[in-house]
């Protein structure tokens, strides 16, 4: 028996947004994109804080340790400013980095704005949680997260989140089993092998 709610973990990271300067426009949109692409049941657990290396990395850990959140989505922070941090925050705390999540969404950002390659998202594994860097405007994130599509709803580029429900698959043991994600098809289709076991 699989855990029957997936946790998602959500981190808006911003010194503007977390201090009241602006309104926080990360953690709605993301909410707004799972709510309409998750068809399996989930929870949120949702933090906005400031661009502070040390928040980043303790904020990340109570998700994973203490919260038991299976995915973490994180947003803002990963450009070259120099108060730009989450990447480093994000590899502090990580047991094992997943480069080609990074990879793909500079690819993807790339078909949109040349200054995609400036973006230095990270995706690592901690524990039996996935966490994920995105960038930190709406548009960009729903772009990433679905990829590019032509005018007929086909895939041209996929995008990231159709890797995530098999990555957590593959985090499970036979002593922590992990919940199954499952997605409206006409947003992301979710890839598992033929050889992947059945729901």
């Amino acid at each position: 028996m699989t855990k029957e709610f997936i946790k998602i973990g959500l981190v808006s990271i911003s010194d503007r947004a977390s201090s009241g300067e602006y309104e926080d426009k990360g953690i709605p949109s993301l909410r707004a994109w799972l709510t309409q692409t998750l068809t399996s049941p989930f929870s949120l657990e949702a933090r906005l804080i400031p661009d502070e290396q040390d928040e980043i990395e303790s904020t990340l850990i109570d998700l994973v340790d203490f919260q038991g959140c299976h995915l973490i989505l994180t947003t803002g922070g990963t450009g070259p400013s120099l108060r730009d941090v989450t990447p480093e925050a994000t590899l502090a705390v990580a047991d094992r980095e997943m480069p080609g999540f990074g990879e793909q969404m500079r690819q993807i950002s790339l078909n949109f704005v040349p200054t995609a390659i400036l973006s230095r998202q990270v995706a690592v594994t901690r524990k039996q949680c996935l966490i994920i860097n995105l960038p930190g405007q709406p548009k960009a994130i729903a772009q990433t997260l679905e990829g590019l599509k032509d005018e007929a709803g086909n895939t041209l580029v996929h995008g990231i989140f159709a890797a995530v429900p098999y990555c957590i698959d593959l985090l499970a043991t036979p002593e922590s089993p992990m919940p199954r994600i499952e997605t409206n098809e006409a947003i992301v289709k979710a890839f598992r092998p033929k050889s992947a076991p059945a729901a």
